[in-house]
C-alpha cells in the first residue's frame, strides 16, 4: 500500500514536471517568434527608408572622382608609350543625351548612340570618351594609326590601358560598337543607377 502511493506521488511528480517543461517550451518558442519577428519588422522598415530614399537620390553633376582619377591616368599611361590622347567627353547631363539621341533621327547627322537621357553611363559620371592627338594637336579617331610605330593600332593600345585600369569598351560591344567609349560601372546595371543606386553602395558594401 506504502508503495503503491509512494508510486502514484512519482507519478504525480513526473507528470508536473512534464507540465512544466512543456510550458517552458511553449515561452521559449513565443519569446524567439516575438524575437524574430521584431528583427524582421525592423529590417522590412529599414529596407523600405532605403527604398525611399533611393527614389530621392539626385542625378550627380559631373564625373565620379575615381573615374576622373582613371582618366587621367588613362592619359598618362598613353603618352608613356608615345600615343597623346585627349579625353573628348565625360559626363553627359540628361539633357545633353537626349540631344545626341536625336542626331540622325529628328536632327540631321548620322546616328551616334542609342542610348536616350538617363540610359548611358555618361549620364551618372561612370563614362568617357577619348581621342587621339596627332603631332600637330588636331583630333583622330583613326582606328589604323599607329603614330608609336610598333606595329600596333594606337586606338586599341589605348583601350587595353583602360581595361588594365578597369574600364571596359563600347568597341566590345555586340552590335553598335562605340569605340572611343569606356566606362567604368562599380558592377552597376543602367537599371540600378535609374533606381538610384550609386557607386557609393558599391564600395561601402566592401
Amino acid at each position: 500500500m506504502k508503495e503503491s502511493k509512494k508510486f502514484r506521488k512519482m507519478e504525480n511528480s513526473v507528470k508536473k514536471g512534464g507540465v512544466r517543461l512543456k510550458r517552458l517550451w511553449t515561452w521559449v518558442n513565443i519569446t524567439l517568434w516575438l524575437v524574430i519577428g521584431g528583427l524582421f519588422f525592423v529590417w522590412v522598415h529599414n529596407e523600405l527608408e532605403f527604398r525611399e530614399e533611393l527614389k530621392e537620390r539626385p542625378l550627380p553633376e559631373g564625373l565620379h572622382p575615381i573615374v576622373g582619377e582613371k582618366s587621367n591616368q588613362l592619359l598618362d599611361k598613353a603618352e608613356e608609350i608615345g600615343i597623346p590622347i585627349m579625353i573628348s567627353d565625360g559626363f553627359r547631363s540628361v539633357e545633353s543625351q537626349d540631344v545626341l539621341y536625336d542626331k540622325g533621327r529628328s536632327m540631321d547627322g548620322s546616328i551616334v548612340t542609342y542610348a536616350r537621357g538617363g540610359e548611358s553611363f555618361h549620364n551618372y559620371g561612370l563614362a568617357i570618351d577619348f581621342a587621339l592627338k596627332n603631332k600637330d594637336g588636331s583630333i583622330s579617331y583613326d582606328l589604323d594609326r599607329d603614330l608609336n610605330g610598333n606595329g600596333e593600332a594606337d586606338w586599341f593600345e589605348v583601350i587595353r590601358i583602360g581595361k588594365k585600369l578597369g574600364f571596359s569598351s563600347g568597341a566590345d560591344w555586340a552590335g553598335f560598337k562605340d569605340y572611343p567609349h569606356l566606362e567604368y560601372t562599380f558592377d552597376l546595371t543602367i537599371r540600378d543607377l535609374q533606381n538610384g543606386w550609386r557607386p557609393e553602395d558599391k564600395i561601402n558594401d566592401k
